[in-house]
């Protein structure tokens, strides 16, 4: 991909000649020093690669995002819409005529933004010290999760604001939000267990190196890996779970098994808001592949109808070669984070660490038929309760709504996988996502939007 300076190729000729010559001493030399530098040539490439991508990744053009004033804002699970009639007495979780847009944009900007890094601690086995052209599923698979946490953690209603806490409430709310934020800063430390680093050296039992592409099925098993890691180690993981869904089938008693505190022994209070003693949250990913070369346009009203749900955490998936977290949609277009820019390291070590990097302000919205067909679905059940009425609810959403297409997204199963079928983790096919970033669509993918009512 690089060609080597002129003065290296001078430098192998003049050593050439020496050899021929007879000057050994002078050769012997000068191949000891190459020798010696051979892993510098390395790191030489790899910084020129991480400059090019830092040229190509970190910086914007002020482009706009238009949202409609007729048609009603989906985010994950709350809808905004201009003319909508709300009681505000009301305990409703949509969001009511007061808030509007304004609203939407409050809670888009709350949720947590993580996308390429660099100059960070290198990556373990490596010499990169950024994810730029390569980290995006890693990225999206970060933000899925850190929504579910926010959940687990803060509640679905939580909102960030760019200022400093004036209440004994918004204090705890904010040491939370930034525990939240550390546990994926990004360096090889076991206090930041879902950081890029941790989740390169899972991703080597299967086979990846550092600068290795991802799918959105195999980054799903990663987080279940890394979550059941940080509950090792910390408390306040030890009353939530993952649980990955197998060629789009969802055991339940396999979902009894993992939650149901009662039947092990681990009966552990739980600092967690939305937890009881005696069942662990459920964060369900539910990998799935909804058409063979393009995504069946059957399965986009499904699709949508789930980002609806309160119970929805996002979905990662994108456009061929290009990753994308999507929380919300309006009509025919997906709202989502991109994780395509690249910013300096935070040291999120250090007292009041700034936060705004971690927040975008700037939604982006993609058609939905650039959808790649690989994709992965989050699901967020807090209790028991929580979880069947939650597959009550989803089970309408499941099947299109077209005659010729009668398979649903998913299923629900009873009893327990290990009895019904043995198979490999990564049977969900995603390697046309996997190989993402490099070569991608350009049409959108540095820009950095705003606001904009139509």
């Amino acid at each position: 991909m690089f060609n080597y300076p002129w003065f290296v190729q001078q430098k192998s000729m003049v050593r050439r000649a020496r050899r021929e010559t007879g000057d050994n001493t002078t050769y012997s030399r000068e191949l000891e020093e190459e020798n010696d530098s051979g892993e510098g040539e390395g790191k030489v490439k790899t910084k020129l690669l991480s400059m090019w991508n830092n040229m190509k990744y970190g910086w914007t053009v002020k482009l706009k995002t238009n949202f409609s004033k007729d048609s009603p804002v989906w985010l994950l699970g709350r809808c905004y819409h201009r003319k909508m009639i709300v009681d505000p007495s009301s305990e409703s979780d949509l969001g009511i005529e007061g808030e509007g847009i304004e609203g939407f944009k409050t809670d888009f900007i709350s949720r947590v933004w993580l996308t390429y890094r660099r100059e960070f601690p290198i990556l373990n086995g490596s010499n990169f010290t950024t994810d730029c052209g390569w980290g995006c599923m890693l990225r999206s698979g970060q933000m899925l999760l850190a929504q579910g946490l926010v959940c687990h953690m803060l509640g679905r209603g939580w909102k960030w604001y760019d200022q400093r806490p004036t209440s004994a409430r918004l204090y705890n709310e904010d040491v939370c939000h930034r525990k939240i934020i550390r546990w994926f800063g990004d360096n090889p430390s076991w206090n930041s267990p879902f950081s890029i680093h941790m989740l390169v050296t899972l991703g080597e039992a299967t086979g990846k190196k550092a600068g290795d592409w991802y799918g959105p099925g195999s980054v799903s098993h990663l987080l279940r890996q890394a979550v059941e890691l940080a509950a090792r180690d910390n408390k306040e993981f030890e009353h939530l779970c993952v649980y990955v869904a197998q060629d789009c089938a969802v055991y339940i008693q396999d979902i009894v098994d993992l939650c149901d505190v009662s039947q092990s022994k681990q009966h552990v209070s739980t600092h967690s808001l939305h937890s009881t003693p005696s069942w662990r949250a459920l964060i369900l990913l539910v990998p799935v592949r909804l058409g063979a070369e393009k995504m069946n346009s059957a399965y986009g009203p499904c699709l949508t109808a789930l980002l609806t749900l309160e119970n929805c955490i996002g979905i990662i998936g994108g456009r061929p070669k290009h990753s994308l977290y999507f929380v919300g949609f309006q009509d025919d277009k997906l709202i989502h984070l991109d994780p395509h820019y690249c910013q300096e390291v935070v040291d999120v070590w250090q007292p009041n660490f700034p936060l705004t990097s971690f927040h975008c302000r700037s939604p982006r919205k993609m058609n939905l038929s650039r959808l790649d067909p690989s994709c992965c679905i989050g699901f967020y059940c807090r209790t028991r309760d929580d979880f069947y009425k939650f597959m009550k609810n989803v089970q309408p959403f499941l099947v299109p709504c077209h005659e010729k297409v009668a398979y649903p997204m998913f299923v629900f199963c009873e009893g327990r996988s290990r009895d019904v079928m043995r198979i490999n983790k990564f049977s969900i096919s995603d390697d046309t996502v996997r190989f993402s970033d490099m070569n991608g669509d350009t049409d959108d993918e540095l820009e950095c939007e705003e606001f904009e009512i139509l």
